[in-house]
């Protein structure tokens, strides 16, 4: 055989024989020495929570709903809504929240009967909230 050709399998063999270990004992070692990473804390879900002032009202009465957000920004514009034959229906009634997380809105409200009321805004949906209107 040629004493070139030789040379050359014995370092290509030798190559492979050296970088085969480290390639072998790095896999190993970044598989089962390093401790597994934690998850990446999710953003906090935005909330909101909502009030009425009173529990009943006549007709075209007015009355506020008003309550606190929780991980919104400032000035996240939030906007009531009505339970309308099965369906949420946006009011005329939004504002946008204040520097301390709070939210404050007029209503008046002429369906009568027992109305449920929610606030959306900035992701969030508020509890239901009841009001009898006479």
């Amino acid at each position: 055989m040629n004493p070139a050709l030789t040379r050359a399998l014995t370092l290509g063999a030798g190559l492979l024989l050296v970088t085969s270990p480290l390639a072998a004992a790095s896999a190993l070692a970044s598989s089962s020495d390093t401790p597994p990473r934690p998850a990446a804390q999710a953003a906090p879900r935005p909330a909101l929570h909502a009030k009425t002032t009173v529990n009943s009202v006549r007709s075209w009465q007015q009355f506020r709903v008003h309550g606190t957000d929780r991980h919104l920004r400032a000035g996240t514009r939030v906007t009531l809504q009505q339970l309308q034959h099965n369906k949420w229906v946006s009011l005329p009634a939004q504002m946008n929240t204040s520097h301390t997380h709070t939210y404050n809105l007029r209503v008046m409200l002429g369906m009568k009967g027992v109305n449920k009321l929610r606030v959306i805004g900035g992701g969030a949906t508020s509890n239901v909230v009841q009001i009898n209107v006479r």
